[in-house]
C-alpha cells in the first residue's frame, strides 16, 4: 500500500474516482501544442467543449491523434497521481446535457452563478464536444513521495 510523506498508509484511488475529480487535464495535439482543458470522464471517454473560436477543431481534422494527461499533486501529503490517455479524438455534435454536467463539475450546480462566458458558449451554434476514447483503459499511476 502506498504511503504518505508522513509514513501513514495511503488508500489506493480507483481510476473512476480520480477521473471524477474536477481536475485540469492537458491535451497535446500535433505540432505539438498543449492546452489545459476542463473535462468530463463519462462512458469510458474524455469529453471537452470546443468551437470555431478555437483552433482545436481544425487541428483535430488534420490529425486526430492526441494525448491527454490528468494529474494532481498535493505537496502537503506527497500524493502525486496521474492518468495518461491517448487515441484519436473526434469533434462531435453538442450534447447540452453532457456539456452542463461537465461545467457543473467545475463551476457548481447553479448555471445562474456561472460567469457569463461559460453560459454563452453553450448558446453558440458552433459549439461542439470533443470525444476521446482512449486506446487502452486508463489507470491511475501513483507517483507519490
Amino acid at each position: 500500500m502506498p504511503t504518505m510523506s508522513n509514513g501513514a498508509a495511503r488508500e489506493s484511488v480507483s481510476t473512476e474516482e480520480f477521473l471524477a475529480r474536477p481536475l485540469v487535464a492537458h491535451v497535446a495535439t500535433s505540432g505539438p501544442t498543449v492546452r489545459p482543458i476542463w473535462f468530463l470522464w463519462e462512458e469510458a471517454a474524455v469529453w471537452w467543449i470546443t468551437g470555431d473560436y478555437s483552433r482545436l477543431p481544425r487541428r483535430l481534422a488534420a490529425d486526430p491523434d492526441v494525448v491527454v494527461v490528468v494529474d494532481s499533486c498535493d505537496l502537503a501529503t506527497g500524493e502525486v497521481l496521474q492518468v495518461v490517455m491517448s487515441g484519436s479524438a473526434e469533434v462531435v455534435d453538442m450534447d447540452l446535457d453532457r456539456a452542463r454536467r461537465k461545467l457543473t463539475r467545475y463551476l457548481g450546480p447553479d448555471p445562474g452563478g456561472w460567469p457569463e462566458r461559460f453560459r454563452a458558449v453553450l448558446r453558440r451554434p458552433d459549439t461542439r464536444l470533443v470525444r476521446l476514447v482512449p486506446r487502452r483503459a486508463p489507470t491511475v499511476v501513483d507517483l507519490s513521495f
